[in-house]
C-alpha cells in the first residue's frame, strides 16, 4: 500500500477504503500534491476488487476550508493552462465505485467541490458549506458553478457563488446537497456504516447504478431512459443477478463476485 503525506487510509470494515485528509494546521487545504494522493488512493480502489466502496473526509473538525491560497498565488494566465490539478478532478469524478463524503465543519471552495464529486454526502450538524472564491477575485474552478446549480438550483447556487454566502448543514440538507445531517461525533461512522452497505451489494449493479444516476444529469430523459434499458439489460448475463435472485428465492444472504 502506497505512503503519503497528505492524506491517511484505512479500511476500517469489509470492502470499505477509508481517506482522511491530513493537513490540519492548514484546514486541509487543497494542495496538488493532495489531490495527486487522492487521485492516486482512489485509482487503487478502482484496481482492488477487495474494495467496492470508498469513504472521504476530513476528520471530525473540518472537511476542507479550499484550495491552497499560497500554491495559486504562484500562477499566472499561462500556467494555470497546465495546472496538474485538472487531471487529478479528472480521475476524481470517474471514479465508477460508490465514493461517500463525511462532512464536519468548514467545507469551503474546493473543499465543497471535491464534497460534490461525492455520491453521498453525510454532513455532521456543524458542517458549513460554501463556494467564497470571488472573494479573492476568481471563481469556483473544479466544477463548483455547476455542480451545485444541480444539486441546490439556480437561486441558491447564485448567492452562494455570486455572495460568497456559506450555508449550514440543515439547508445543505433541505435543498439537496447532502444526503444526511447527523451528529458531529456520528459523520464518519455513518458514511462508513453507508458505504459498507453498498459494499454488500452486487459490485457490477452498483457501477451501472451509480453511471446511470449521473447519466441523468448529462443526458436528455428520452437517452438517459434508454442508457437505464441498456444498463438494466445487460446485467441479466451476469452471475451476481443469478445469485441475487436465488438467494431471495433461497430466503439466505446473496454472496456477490462481482462476475
Amino acid at each position: 500500500m502506497a505512503t503519503y503525506e497528505d492524506i491517511l487510509i484505512d479500511t476500517p470494515k469489509p470492502h470499505v477504503l477509508l481517506i482522511t485528509l491530513n493537513r490540519p494546521k492548514m484546514r486541509n487545504a487543497l494542495r496538488t500534491q493532495t489531490l495527486d494522493e487522492i487521485a492516486d488512493a482512489l485509482n487503487a480502489a478502482e484496481a482492488d476488487d477487495n474494495l467496492r466502496a470508498v469513504v472521504l473526509t476530513g476528520g471530525p473538525d473540518v472537511f476542507a476550508a479550499g484550495a491552497d491560497i499560497n500554491e495559486l498565488a504562484a500562477h499566472d494566465a499561462v500556467s494555470i493552462q497546465a495546472d496538474p490539478r485538472v487531471g487529478h478532478w479528472k480521475t476524481v469524478r470517474a471514479f465508477a465505485k460508490p465514493l461517500i463524503a463525511a462532512v464536519n465543519g468548514y467545507c469551503l471552495g474546493g473543499g465543497n467541490e471535491l464534497a460534490m464529486h461525492a455520491d453521498i454526502i453525510i454532513a455532521g450538524e456543524a458542517a458549513q458549506f460554501g463556494q467564497p472564491e470571488v472573494n479573492l477575485g476568481v471563481i469556483p474552478g473544479a466544477g463548483g458553478t455547476q455542480r451545485l446549480t444541480h444539486a441546490v438550483g439556480k437561486s441558491l447556487a447564485m448567492k452562494m457563488v455570486l455572495a460568497a454566502a456559506f450555508i449550514d448543514a440543515p439547508t445543505a440538507l433541505a435543498a439537496g446537497l447532502a444526503a444526511e445531517v447527523v451528529p458531529p461525533e456520528n459523520t464518519i461512522e455513518r458514511a462508513v456504516e453507508l458505504a459498507e452497505t453498498t459494499a454488500a451489494k452486487a459490485p457490477l449493479a452498483i457501477r451501472l447504478a451509480k453511471e446511470s444516476v449521473i447519466k441523468a444529469y448529462e443526458m436528455n430523459l428520452e437517452s438517459g431512459l434508454q442508457f437505464e434499458r441498456k444498463a438494466f439489460s445487460l446485467l441479466f448475463a451476469t452471475d451476481d443477478r443469478t445469485e441475487g435472485i436465488n438467494a431471495f428465492k433461497e430466503k439466505r444472504k446473496p454472496q456477490y463476485k462481482g462476475r
